[in-house]
Protein backbone atom coordinates (compact mmCIF):
# COMPACT_ATOMS: atom_id res chain seq x y z
CA UNK A 1 0.00 0.00 0.00
CA UNK A 2 3.06 2.11 0.94
CA UNK A 3 3.67 2.12 -2.92
CA UNK A 4 0.43 3.36 -3.84
CA UNK A 5 0.21 7.64 -4.89
CA UNK A 6 -2.89 9.03 -4.93
CA UNK A 7 -4.75 12.05 -6.06
CA UNK A 8 -8.52 13.37 -6.16
CA UNK A 9 -8.36 12.89 -9.79
CA UNK A 10 -7.08 9.19 -9.19
CA UNK A 11 -9.54 6.49 -10.45
CA UNK A 12 -10.13 3.68 -8.12
CA UNK A 13 -8.23 0.65 -8.23
CA UNK A 14 -10.11 -2.33 -8.45
CA UNK A 15 -8.72 -4.08 -5.63
CA UNK A 16 -9.65 -1.69 -3.05
CA UNK A 17 -13.19 -1.19 -1.21
CA UNK A 18 -14.62 2.49 -2.07
CA UNK A 19 -14.04 2.43 1.72
CA UNK A 20 -10.16 1.22 1.69
CA UNK A 21 -9.64 3.70 -1.11
CA UNK A 22 -11.18 6.73 0.89
CA UNK A 23 -8.85 5.79 4.04
CA UNK A 24 -5.54 5.71 0.99
CA UNK A 25 -6.59 9.31 -0.21
CA UNK A 26 -7.12 10.66 3.19
CA UNK A 27 -3.50 9.25 3.97
CA UNK A 28 -1.97 10.50 1.25
CA UNK A 29 -3.36 14.45 1.73
CA UNK A 30 -2.13 14.42 5.53
CA UNK A 31 1.41 13.01 3.93
CA UNK A 32 1.29 15.54 1.42
CA UNK A 33 0.41 18.46 3.60
CA UNK A 34 3.25 17.05 6.12
CA UNK A 35 5.75 17.48 3.09
CA UNK A 36 4.40 20.94 2.61
CA UNK A 37 5.27 21.78 5.96
CA UNK A 38 8.41 20.14 6.21
CA UNK A 39 9.34 22.38 3.23
CA UNK A 40 8.14 25.41 4.71
CA UNK A 41 9.66 24.77 7.93
CA UNK A 42 12.92 23.93 5.99
CA UNK A 43 12.65 27.11 4.06
CA UNK A 44 12.03 29.37 7.17
CA UNK A 45 15.51 27.60 8.99
CA UNK A 46 17.58 28.79 5.86
CA UNK A 47 16.11 32.43 6.08
CA UNK A 48 17.10 32.73 9.83
CA UNK A 49 20.42 30.93 9.37
CA UNK A 50 21.22 33.35 6.53
CA UNK A 51 19.65 36.17 8.26
CA UNK A 52 21.92 35.17 11.84
CA UNK A 53 25.07 34.43 9.59
CA UNK A 54 24.78 38.40 8.11
CA UNK A 55 23.96 40.06 11.71
CA UNK A 56 27.16 38.02 12.73
CA UNK A 57 29.10 39.06 9.55
CA UNK A 58 27.69 43.08 10.01
CA UNK A 59 28.37 43.38 13.74
CA UNK A 60 31.02 41.23 14.95
CA UNK A 61 33.39 40.43 12.15
CA UNK A 62 33.10 43.36 9.66
CA UNK A 63 33.00 45.65 12.75
CA UNK A 64 36.53 44.56 12.94
CA UNK A 65 37.41 46.92 10.04
CA UNK A 66 37.27 49.64 12.21
CA UNK A 67 39.23 48.77 14.79
CA UNK A 68 41.81 51.36 14.22
CA UNK A 69 39.08 54.16 14.08
CA UNK A 70 40.92 56.45 16.85
CA UNK A 71 41.77 53.81 19.17
CA UNK A 72 44.44 56.27 21.07
CA UNK A 73 40.68 57.71 22.34
CA UNK A 74 40.12 54.30 24.14
CA UNK A 75 43.11 52.45 25.18
CA UNK A 76 45.75 55.56 25.66
CA UNK A 77 44.98 57.80 28.75
CA UNK A 78 47.65 59.96 27.35
CA UNK A 79 45.63 60.83 23.92
CA UNK A 80 42.42 61.45 25.45
CA UNK A 81 40.74 58.41 26.96
CA UNK A 82 38.10 59.62 29.39
CA UNK A 83 38.19 62.75 27.45
CA UNK A 84 36.00 64.14 24.80
CA UNK A 85 36.92 62.24 21.81
CA UNK A 86 34.14 59.82 20.87
CA UNK A 87 34.88 56.11 20.72
CA UNK A 88 32.16 54.70 18.59
CA UNK A 89 31.88 54.38 15.28
CA UNK A 90 28.92 56.40 13.95
CA UNK A 91 29.71 58.20 10.74
CA UNK A 92 29.72 62.04 11.10
CA UNK A 93 29.55 64.81 8.49
CA UNK A 94 33.14 65.37 7.68
CA UNK A 95 34.76 68.27 10.20
CA UNK A 96 32.47 67.08 12.84
CA UNK A 97 36.02 65.68 14.71
CA UNK A 98 38.17 68.07 13.69
CA UNK A 99 39.61 71.29 14.51
CA UNK A 100 38.38 74.17 11.92
CA UNK A 101 39.74 77.34 11.33
CA UNK A 102 39.16 79.74 8.77
CA UNK A 103 42.18 82.41 9.35
CA UNK A 104 44.99 83.38 11.48
CA UNK A 105 43.96 82.71 15.07
CA UNK A 106 45.78 84.77 18.02
CA UNK A 107 48.61 85.51 15.79
CA UNK A 108 49.45 88.62 18.09
CA UNK A 109 50.24 85.88 21.19
CA UNK A 110 53.46 84.53 19.54
CA UNK A 111 56.24 86.36 17.95
CA UNK A 112 57.17 83.40 15.43
CA UNK A 113 58.86 84.25 12.74
CA UNK A 114 58.39 81.26 10.94
CA UNK A 115 56.20 81.35 7.74
CA UNK A 116 53.01 79.26 9.16
CA UNK A 117 52.51 77.47 12.39
CA UNK A 118 49.27 76.03 14.61
CA UNK A 119 48.48 74.24 17.66
CA UNK A 120 45.21 72.26 17.77
CA UNK A 121 43.59 70.67 20.39
CA UNK A 122 42.60 67.34 19.58
CA UNK A 123 39.80 66.68 23.07
CA UNK A 124 38.44 70.10 22.86
CA UNK A 125 38.48 70.26 18.88
CA UNK A 126 39.44 74.16 18.70
CA UNK A 127 42.54 75.49 16.91
CA UNK A 128 44.47 77.66 19.43
CA UNK A 129 47.09 79.07 17.61
CA UNK A 130 47.17 79.78 13.75
CA UNK A 131 49.34 81.27 11.14
CA UNK A 132 49.23 81.03 7.34
CA UNK A 133 47.87 77.36 7.97
CA UNK A 134 46.53 77.22 4.80
CA UNK A 135 49.81 78.42 2.62
CA UNK A 136 51.57 76.09 0.65
CA UNK A 137 55.08 75.26 2.04
CA UNK A 138 57.48 72.66 1.34
CA UNK A 139 57.00 70.08 3.72
CA UNK A 140 60.26 68.43 3.55
CA UNK A 141 60.68 65.08 5.72
CA UNK A 142 57.21 65.34 7.46
CA UNK A 143 55.98 64.20 3.86
CA UNK A 144 56.81 61.13 5.37
CA UNK A 145 53.97 61.02 7.61
CA UNK A 146 51.57 60.55 4.50
CA UNK A 147 54.15 57.63 3.52
CA UNK A 148 53.69 56.51 6.78
CA UNK A 149 50.08 56.50 6.68
CA UNK A 150 49.47 54.90 3.49
CA UNK A 151 52.06 52.46 4.37
CA UNK A 152 50.03 51.37 7.36
CA UNK A 153 46.42 51.32 5.73
CA UNK A 154 47.86 49.17 2.76
CA UNK A 155 51.20 47.27 3.68
CA UNK A 156 51.97 44.09 5.72
CA UNK A 157 54.73 44.90 8.29
CA UNK A 158 55.39 41.41 8.41
CA UNK A 159 56.70 41.48 4.70
CA UNK A 160 60.10 40.07 3.55
CA UNK A 161 61.71 42.87 1.07
CA UNK A 162 64.84 42.44 -0.93
CA UNK A 163 66.38 46.40 -1.40
CA UNK A 164 66.49 47.30 -5.10
CA UNK A 165 68.38 49.74 -6.39
CA UNK A 166 65.80 52.06 -6.13
CA UNK A 167 66.95 53.32 -2.50
CA UNK A 168 69.64 55.33 -4.46
CA UNK A 169 67.57 57.49 -6.64
CA UNK A 170 67.93 59.94 -3.78
CA UNK A 171 69.55 63.31 -3.14
CA UNK A 172 73.17 62.79 -2.14
CA UNK A 173 74.18 63.96 1.20
CA UNK A 174 70.33 63.44 2.32
CA UNK A 175 69.32 61.63 5.42
CA UNK A 176 69.50 58.26 5.18
CA UNK A 177 69.31 54.32 7.35
CA UNK A 178 71.67 53.64 4.87
CA UNK A 179 70.21 49.89 3.95
CA UNK A 180 71.97 48.70 0.69
CA UNK A 181 70.80 47.07 -2.56
CA UNK A 182 70.29 43.15 -1.84
CA UNK A 183 69.81 43.54 2.13
CA UNK A 184 67.22 41.75 3.38
CA UNK A 185 64.84 43.32 5.90
CA UNK A 186 60.87 43.59 7.00
CA UNK A 187 58.73 46.14 5.74
CA UNK A 188 58.76 47.00 9.25
CA UNK A 189 61.73 48.01 9.72
CA UNK A 190 61.80 50.02 7.26
CA UNK A 191 59.24 51.87 8.05
CA UNK A 192 60.85 52.51 11.63
CA UNK A 193 64.05 53.65 9.55
CA UNK A 194 62.24 55.63 7.82
CA UNK A 195 60.17 57.74 10.68
CA UNK A 196 62.38 57.29 13.29
CA UNK A 197 65.80 58.02 11.05
CA UNK A 198 64.11 59.78 8.35
CA UNK A 199 65.60 57.65 5.86
CA UNK A 200 64.99 58.56 2.52
CA UNK A 201 66.46 55.32 1.62
CA UNK A 202 63.62 53.47 3.51
CA UNK A 203 61.17 55.54 1.93
CA UNK A 204 61.52 55.10 -1.49
CA UNK A 205 62.32 50.96 -0.99
CA UNK A 206 58.61 51.26 1.09
CA UNK A 207 56.86 53.45 -2.37
CA UNK A 208 58.56 50.55 -4.88
CA UNK A 209 57.30 47.16 -2.47
CA UNK A 210 53.51 48.61 -1.42
CA UNK A 211 53.15 50.87 -5.48
CA UNK A 212 54.51 48.17 -7.66
CA UNK A 213 56.33 51.54 -8.17
CA UNK A 214 57.33 54.96 -6.95
CA UNK A 215 55.13 56.73 -8.66
CA UNK A 216 51.90 54.33 -8.39
CA UNK A 217 53.03 55.11 -4.34
CA UNK A 218 52.71 58.63 -4.92
CA UNK A 219 49.65 58.37 -6.48
CA UNK A 220 48.16 56.66 -3.46
CA UNK A 221 49.34 59.20 -0.95
CA UNK A 222 48.06 62.34 -3.54
CA UNK A 223 44.44 60.01 -2.95
CA UNK A 224 44.74 59.46 0.52
CA UNK A 225 44.84 63.32 0.46
CA UNK A 226 42.84 64.50 -1.16
CA UNK A 227 40.22 61.95 0.83
CA UNK A 228 40.88 63.18 3.51
CA UNK A 229 40.61 66.67 2.97
CA UNK A 230 44.13 68.08 2.55
CA UNK A 231 42.82 70.19 -1.00
CA UNK A 232 46.43 71.96 -0.69
CA UNK A 233 48.84 69.14 -0.87
CA UNK A 234 50.28 67.61 -3.73
CA UNK A 235 53.40 65.13 -3.41
CA UNK A 236 55.79 64.29 -6.16
CA UNK A 237 57.88 61.92 -4.23
CA UNK A 238 57.55 59.44 -0.70
CA UNK A 239 60.42 61.49 0.67
CA UNK A 240 59.89 65.24 1.13
CA UNK A 241 62.90 66.38 -1.13
CA UNK A 242 62.80 69.10 -2.84
CA UNK A 243 60.46 69.52 -5.82
CA UNK A 244 58.37 72.71 -6.79
CA UNK A 245 55.61 70.55 -6.99
CA UNK A 246 55.68 68.75 -3.46
CA UNK A 247 54.03 70.97 -1.16
CA UNK A 248 51.65 71.09 2.02
CA UNK A 249 50.19 73.18 4.15
CA UNK A 250 50.17 73.14 8.55
CA UNK A 251 46.38 72.25 8.15
CA UNK A 252 46.66 69.40 5.26
CA UNK A 253 49.77 68.23 7.53
CA UNK A 254 47.72 68.02 10.54
CA UNK A 255 44.83 66.51 8.88
CA UNK A 256 47.32 63.61 8.14
CA UNK A 257 49.73 63.02 11.29
CA UNK A 258 45.73 63.34 13.13
CA UNK A 259 44.65 60.49 10.72
CA UNK A 260 47.85 58.34 11.15
CA UNK A 261 47.40 58.65 15.12
CA UNK A 262 44.84 56.00 14.69
CA UNK A 263 47.44 53.47 14.51
CA UNK A 264 48.61 52.03 17.86
CA UNK A 265 51.78 50.99 15.34
CA UNK A 266 52.10 54.95 14.32
CA UNK A 267 52.07 55.50 18.04
CA UNK A 268 55.14 53.40 19.18
CA UNK A 269 57.07 54.45 15.71
CA UNK A 270 56.57 58.31 16.62
CA UNK A 271 57.67 57.95 20.24
CA UNK A 272 60.95 56.61 19.76
CA UNK A 273 64.04 58.03 20.46
CA UNK A 274 65.66 55.04 18.56
CA UNK A 275 65.27 51.89 16.66
CA UNK A 276 67.16 48.94 16.75
CA UNK A 277 67.25 46.99 13.66
CA UNK A 278 68.79 42.98 12.33
CA UNK A 279 68.87 42.20 9.01
CA UNK A 280 71.25 40.78 6.32
CA UNK A 281 73.25 41.23 3.65
CA UNK A 282 73.05 40.11 0.12
CA UNK A 283 76.15 37.83 1.31
CA UNK A 284 73.93 36.46 4.19
CA UNK A 285 75.85 38.43 6.75
CA UNK A 286 74.26 39.84 9.46
CA UNK A 287 73.96 43.44 9.66
CA UNK A 288 72.74 45.02 12.94
CA UNK A 289 72.29 49.15 13.69
CA UNK A 290 70.50 51.78 16.14
CA UNK A 291 68.96 53.94 14.26
CA UNK A 292 68.71 57.44 16.25
CA UNK A 293 65.44 60.13 16.44
CA UNK A 294 66.30 63.17 14.54
CA UNK A 295 63.77 64.40 16.93
CA UNK A 296 65.56 67.01 19.11
CA UNK A 297 63.41 66.74 22.13
CA UNK A 298 64.68 63.30 22.00
CA UNK A 299 67.69 63.91 21.49
CA UNK A 300 68.32 66.21 24.43
CA UNK A 301 69.85 69.00 22.00
CA UNK A 302 66.74 70.87 22.35
CA UNK A 303 65.28 72.21 25.79
CA UNK A 304 61.58 70.65 26.34
CA UNK A 305 58.59 72.86 26.61
CA UNK A 306 57.14 73.20 30.46
CA UNK A 307 54.04 71.61 31.33
CA UNK A 308 54.30 69.71 28.33
CA UNK A 309 55.00 65.97 27.44
CA UNK A 310 56.35 65.51 24.09
CA UNK A 311 55.17 62.03 22.48
CA UNK A 312 56.73 62.15 19.54
CA UNK A 313 56.77 63.86 15.83
CA UNK A 314 58.69 64.31 12.88
CA UNK A 315 60.89 66.15 11.66
CA UNK A 316 62.15 68.34 8.09
CA UNK A 317 64.94 70.25 7.19
CA UNK A 318 65.57 71.15 3.24
CA UNK A 319 67.31 74.73 2.19
CA UNK A 320 63.24 75.54 0.51
CA UNK A 321 61.85 73.87 3.52
CA UNK A 322 63.61 75.37 6.12
CA UNK A 323 63.44 73.94 9.66
CA UNK A 324 59.55 71.78 10.35
CA UNK A 325 58.35 70.09 13.19
CA UNK A 326 54.99 68.55 13.62
CA UNK A 327 54.36 66.52 16.82
CA UNK A 328 51.63 65.11 19.24
CA UNK A 329 51.97 66.92 22.65
CA UNK A 330 49.94 66.37 25.83
CA UNK A 331 49.43 68.95 28.42
CA UNK A 332 49.77 67.89 32.52
CA UNK A 333 46.11 66.59 32.64
CA UNK A 334 47.10 63.98 29.53
CA UNK A 335 45.28 65.90 27.12
CA UNK A 336 46.81 66.13 23.52
CA UNK A 337 47.49 68.30 20.73
CA UNK A 338 48.70 68.87 17.45
CA UNK A 339 51.62 71.29 16.71
CA UNK A 340 53.36 72.51 13.77
CA UNK A 341 56.15 74.59 12.29
CA UNK A 342 57.06 75.10 8.49
CA UNK A 343 59.75 77.39 7.90
CA UNK A 344 61.29 78.14 10.71
CA UNK A 345 64.55 79.74 10.23
CA UNK A 346 66.72 76.71 11.32
CA UNK A 347 66.94 74.06 14.34
CA UNK A 348 68.52 76.47 17.00
CA UNK A 349 65.07 78.73 16.13
CA UNK A 350 62.84 76.15 15.33
CA UNK A 351 62.38 74.60 19.08
CA UNK A 352 62.07 77.57 20.79
CA UNK A 353 59.30 78.68 18.72
CA UNK A 354 57.90 75.22 19.14
CA UNK A 355 58.11 75.95 22.69
CA UNK A 356 56.23 79.18 22.35
CA UNK A 357 53.68 77.03 20.57
CA UNK A 358 53.03 74.32 23.31
CA UNK A 359 52.89 77.67 25.95
CA UNK A 360 49.80 78.33 24.87
CA UNK A 361 48.41 74.96 25.32
CA UNK A 362 47.54 76.36 29.15
CA UNK A 363 45.75 79.01 28.33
Amino acid sequence: MSGVKCTDNTPQPSMYTEREWLRIQEKEKKESKKQRRMILAAFILFVVVALLAFLVYYFVLRSHDYTLFRPYSRTDSSLGAGGSLRSDNIMEPFASDLCVVNGDVNLTKLSIEAYSAGLFDLNGRRTVYAKDVFARRSPASITKIMTALVTLKYGNLDDIVTVTPIVKEIEFGSSVCDVKEGDVLSLRQLLYGMMVASGNDAAMMIAEHIGGSVENFVSMMNDEAAALGATGTHFTNPHGLTDPNHYSSVYDIYLMLNAALQYDTFQDIISRKNYYAEYKRQDGTDVAVTWESTNSYFTNAAEKPDGMTISGGKTGTTDDAGACLAIVAKDLYGNPYIAIILHSKDKDTLYPEMNQLLALAEN
